[in-house]
C-alpha cells in the first residue's frame, strides 16, 4: 500500500466513525441562523418595569392605541444606540421584509444597515396599582428582533383613579417623574412620585 492509499484508508475510516456517532435524526439539529432568519440578532421578550410611590391613587396605566412609549433603542447586531427618543404605538404597523408579517416598528440600522424590528405585546400591558407602590412591576413587554430598548422616558397619556374614591384622573404626564393633584371627592391630595424603571428579560 502506498502512502497515498494509506491516507485515503484512514480518512475513510474516520468518516465512517463520524457517521456512526451522528444523531439518528439529523433533521432535529438546529439550523444555522442566517441573515434572513427572524431569530438572527433577536433578543426575545423584554419587559419594562415601573416603580413609583403612589399617594391615594391606583390603576396607573397608558391610555389608548395612540399612547407613545418613548424609548432609546440599541441595534443587537452592532450595538448602535439611537441618539433621539423614538416612540412606539399600538396603532402603528410596518411590514417585515420578505412577507414575514409585520411589527410595531421596523428599522434599518444607520451604522450596519441591518433590518431590525420590535413589537409591543398588547396583552402584556398592566396597570400599576396602589399595592405595587414602591415595587418594580412589569407594565408592558416587547418582542425584540434585533432592536433592544435601553432607556424609557414616561411622558403624557397616563390615567389613574383615586384609591378610595374612584375619581378619574386623565392626561397624567410623568415627564418630571412626579405628578400630583387634588381629589375633590375624598378631600385629599393624590400623587405619583419618584418614578423610575428598568428592563428585564422575560
Amino acid at each position: 500500500m502506498t502512502l497515498g492509499e494509506a491516507a485515503v484508508a484512514i480518512l475513510s475510516k474516520g468518516n465512517t466513525t463520524l457517521r456512526e456517532n451522528a444523531p439518528a435524526n439529523p433533521a432535529r439539529l438546529p439550523e444555522p441562523r442566517g441573515r434572513g432568519d427572524r431569530r438572527a440578532g433577536g433578543m426575545g421578550k423584554i419587559g419594562l418595569q415601573l416603580k413609583a410611590t403612589l399617594e391615594n391613587i391606583t390603576g396607573l396605566r397608558p391610555v389608548g392605541e395612540d399612547f407613545r412609549w418613548y424609548l432609546k433603542l440599541k441595534c443587537g447586531n452592532c450595538g448602535e444606540v439611537s441618539e433621539k427618543w423614538q416612540y412606539l404605538r399600538l396603532m402603528d404597523s410596518a411590514p417585515l421584509k420578505g412577507g414575514r408579517g409585520s411589527a410595531t416598528m421596523v428599522q434599518k440600522c444607520k451604522l450596519c444597515s441591518r433590518e431590525n424590528s420590535i413589537d409591543i405585546l398588547s396583552h402584556t400591558i398592566k396597570p400599576y396599582n396602589a399595592e405595587d407602590s414602591e415595587k418594580f412591576k412589569t407594565i408592558v413587554e416587547f418582542e425584540c428582533r434585533g432592536l433592544e430598548p435601553v432607556d424609557f422616558q414616561p411622558q403624557a397619556g397616563f390615567a389613574a383613579e383615586g384609591a378610595e374614591s374612584g375619581t378619574s384622573f386623565s392626561e397624567i404626564n410623568l415627564l418630571e417623574k412626579d405628578w400630583n393633584d387634588y381629589d375633590e371627592k375624598s378631600k385629599e391630595s393624590v400623587g405619583i412620585y419618584e418614578v423610575t424603571h428598568k428592563f428585564v428579560k422575560c
